[in-house]
């Protein structure tokens, strides 16, 4: 991927870092994008250290106005843009009747209008290329339901749909646009969980282990190579066997 421009949003930690750490290591430029800038600007100095071309910016991809001066942002520091991966999401979970409408409009805003809005922001810089890659990160609750998850599921499916459409509608630019939906990885999120939690996933699990985040991170840099210049509007699974669609 030498001399390509990435933007991976939510880059500051978690799978959004190892997705931004990968794709710099394959010689692309990178700019994490994160609301938590301090974050942020740790993750891209880490990379520059490691000889990478790195820069940090602060965006809420809920607003459109945010996002379109991100992509300005790479535009001027490097006069092109290759690869979006819209990894950016939020959970705000409860049962259905609990649900309060702000946490079901907040997830929404952000993990579905946040996807719409990058996507929108980059497609015309991507069709004047007449190349780009997508990648966007949908998760396996969006293909099978999760308790207490509702709208993050129903973000996260929609996610998928979102991901088909473009793929028809810019295929004829050069563009590909395919979704990654991650099963239970190895985060600070799942660590929190009790253990007898923890048990009762992993025997949902066939391989016998929660995913890493650079499983994640590996099969998005497939996606935004040239060795995946045929697949689009396609969905890969990572989750270790948990789901497995037909």
């Amino acid at each position: 991927m030498d001399g390509h421009v990435a933007i991976v949003t939510g880059a500051a930690q978690g799978i959004g870092k190892a997705i931004a750490t990968v794709l710099a290591k394959r010689k692309a430029a990178v700019l994490v994008s994160d609301r938590l800038f301090e974050k942020a600007e740790q993750t891209a100095a880490e990379l520059i250290a490691n000889g990478a071309v790195a820069a940090a910016c602060e965006v809420d991809v809920a607003s459109a106005d945010a996002v379109h001066a991100m992509v300005e942002r790479v535009l001027s520091l490097w006069g092109r843009l290759d690869v979006l991966v819209n990894n950016a999401g939020i959970t705000r979970d409860g049962l259905i009747l609990r649900m309060k409408e702000d946490d079901w409009n907040t997830v929404l805003s952000v993990n579905l209008k946040g996807t719409f809005h990058t996507i929108k922001a980059v497609l015309p810089v991507m069709s004047k290329q007449r190349r780009g890659r997508i990648i966007n990160i949908s998760s396996v609750v969006g293909a099978m339901g999760n308790a207490g998850q509702a709208n993050y599921a129903a973000s996260k499916a929609a996610v998928v749909g979102l991901t088909k459409t473009a793929a028809r509608e810019y295929a004829s630019r050069g563009i590909t646009v395919n979704a990654v939906a991650p099963g239970f990885i190895d985060t600070a999120m799942t660590a929190s969980l009790p253990a007898a939690v923890r048990e009762s996933l992993l025997k949902q699990i066939p391989v016998g282990r929660f995913g890493v985040a650079e499983d994640v991170a590996h099969a998005v840099a497939f996606l935004a190579s040239e060795e995946a210049a045929y697949i689009t509007g396609q969905v890969i699974h990572v989750n270790g066997g948990m789901y497995m669609a037909s």
